[in-house]
């Protein structure tokens, strides 16, 4: 995707020239993706997006889930800044806020269980394929927070029946798993993202519970058709979304 000043969706509009983290395909996966069913039935039901930037992944699971709040947050000021303009400019503003807030000491707080899905598009880089941009850097930069640092902080603030999804480098996927069975969250659903059919898969969407699954759902998404375009899969996900 073009990082365009504002990324025009159906039901909101998102402005990202400021924020370190722009509007991108994973991000879009993700948020069209996780499971915010786990949320139905719960009054005042809680959802966090860790790691917020222009505040996307927040407003489409606010447009998915109408009885939730979502609260965003990150470590960079002018993403924070241009996400709380683009939830107060969207139909939920009533029901997104974002924050100023490092994961790290957010989850030592009195939050213990308090969300019922989080999601988080998080740091993956390592020292030797770092951006150059330094903002970009400190966003994207698993040096920062690592897998084992952002899942200490997710299993404080998850519900017992809730749900962590992430998206992350396929490269990534043994190595995250592993350290989430180590906090014993355990594997339930994932989602291996081909750009086109003749490439390996380079991302994966993976979804965590503290709830035991003998049968993990494992899916393949594939994001181009053969004339270049998106395939219907792809369309499908994400028909309440694009234009």
């Amino acid at each position: 995707m073009k990082a365009n000043s504002i990324f025009k969706f159906k039901q909101f509009a998102v402005r990202h020239g400021r924020s370190s983290m722009r509007v991108g395909t994973d991000g879009v996966l993700l948020g069209a993706w996780a499971d915010v069913s786990v949320c139905h039935g719960v009054p005042q039901a809680n959802v966090l997006d860790i790691g917020c930037g222009c505040g996307l992944i927040a407003l489409m699971v606010a447009q998915r889930c109408p009885s939730c709040h979502v609260l965003g947050i990150d470590i960079d000021a002018p993403s924070v800044l241009e996400a709380k303009e683009n939830a107060a400019e969207s139909p939920f503003a009533d029901r997104v806020e974002f924050s100023l807030a490092d994961i790290r000491a957010f989850g030592a707080d009195s939050n213990a269980g308090a969300y019922s899905l989080i999601l988080c598009n998080p740091p993956y880089y390592t020292e030797d394929t770092l951006p150059p941009e330094h903002r970009r850097s400190v966003a994207r930069n698993s040096l920062h927070l690592s897998f084992a640092g952002l899942v200490r902080s997710v299993c404080h603030l998850l519900g017992e029946r809730g749900v962590f999804a992430v998206v992350i480098p396929m490269a990534a996927r043994e190595e995250f798993v592993a350290v989430a069975m180590e906090y014993d969250l355990h594997l339930r659903r994932e989602c291996r993202v081909q750009t086109v059919s003749r490439k390996a898969p380079k991302r994966v969407l993976l979804e965590f519970g503290f709830q035991s699954n003998s049968c993990v759902t494992v899916e393949t998404i594939l994001l181009q058709d053969d004339a270049g375009g998106r395939s219907a899969e792809y369309s499908a996900l994400c028909r309440d979304f694009y234009l």
